[in-house]
């Protein structure tokens, strides 16, 4: 691909702890592939991350266009797809992944028996996927998750240097809110469980001193309610929104978003608190690129530092001057 352009954002990090450690890079890709010309290409990222030293490469959801079927051959052959990763590889669940199985294009299945399939693919034990694995704490599993939680398999933790990384599933399309009562049902339960895994990570990172934490989910949160103006809903993200600036505030460390959905790559501080209108400084957005941009983003990180998170990207960059 193109020679990678270098993205530098100086975040406060605050002091370094006894946790933190190294600089490591991560990778980044999401939204693909949605069609057989787009297989072949995320197979040339992944032969390209293959390249790089990295931690570990994740993965914001939707494995497939929505108008794909969302069936188990599917299912399988992206597993196959992503176990060719030579790092540890984390998939967090997408909207056309499950809550948008329903459409007729996609094949007309109920959501919640395909997010217990996706569950049965993708995380069935406690191990990353791809050639080199780590061992991810999920939800299901963790020490104190009330029982009504149980289910969450995709709910994950896991630390690398200092740096606490979490994955939710929070999708596209409203968190599959304002569709019907039986699926409005479906939002309220995981969005309990999403806020519980939330506030455990946060109180973790206090505890140990982490440097950063970065949470990764694949929806758009609809910082600006432009869709929402638009489609004149209820704001399926507003609890999470709500909980993720309580927990940003009250860490004082550099807090980091990674998601997709929307389709377009960019860097940038969206969080604003309502108490005093101003932005939170802290607090940074990491879009992925999406089909039809197949594409990956490597994030460096230096734990404790000023100069704490360089991004570079194979896409044209807006100056940093600009974040």
């Amino acid at each position: 691909m193109r020679a990678l352009l270098l993205l530098a954002l100086m975040l406060l990090a605050g002091p370094a702890s006894a946790e933190t450690s190294a600089r490591f890079s991560f990778a980044i890709v999401g939204d693909a592939p949605y069609n057989t010309l787009e297989e072949a290409m995320f197979a040339q990222v992944l032969h390209e991350t293959n390249q790089e030293d990295l931690a570990f490469v994740v993965h914001v959801g939707d494995i497939k266009s929505g108008s794909s079927p969302c069936s188990n051959e599917l299912f399988a052959q992206r597993k196959h797809m992503f176990q060719a990763s030579r790092h540890p590889f984390i998939l967090v669940p997408g909207d056309n992944d499950w809550t948008d199985c329903w459409r007729k294009a996609a094949g007309g299945y109920d959501p919640l028996e395909r997010l217990a399939q996706l569950r049965r693919v993708f995380y069935a034990d406690e191990l990353s996927l791809g050639r080199s694995t780590i061992r991810l704490e999920r939800q299901s599993d963790a020490p104190g998750s009330a029982d009504e939680f149980r289910a969450y398999r995709e709910n994950v933790r896991w630390v690398v240097n200092g740096v606490l990384f979490m994955g939710l599933n929070v999708p596209g399309s409203n968190d599959n809110y304002g569709r019907t009562p039986q699926m409005d049902a479906e939002h309220e339960q995981r969005d309990r469980a999403n806020a519980a895994w939330l506030a455990q990570g946060f109180e973790l990172a206090q505890k140990m001193g982490y440097a950063a934490v970065f949470v990764c989910i694949q929806a758009n949160l609809d910082f600006d309610l432009s869709y929402l103006r638009r489609t004149n809903r209820a704001d399926g993200y507003a609890s999470f929104k709500k909980d993720l600036l309580a927990h940003t505030l009250a860490f004082g460390k550099p807090v980091i978003l990674v998601h997709g959905d929307t389709h377009h790559f960019r860097v940038d501080q969206p969080l604003v608190d309502p108490a005093t209108l101003k932005r939170v400084d802290q607090f940074t957005r990491i879009e992925s690129f999406g089909s039809p941009f197949v594409d990956w983003i490597r994030v460096t990180l230096d734990p404790g530092k000023s100069k704490f998170m360089s991004i570079r990207t194979g896409k044209p960059l807006i100056p940093a001057s600009q974040y």
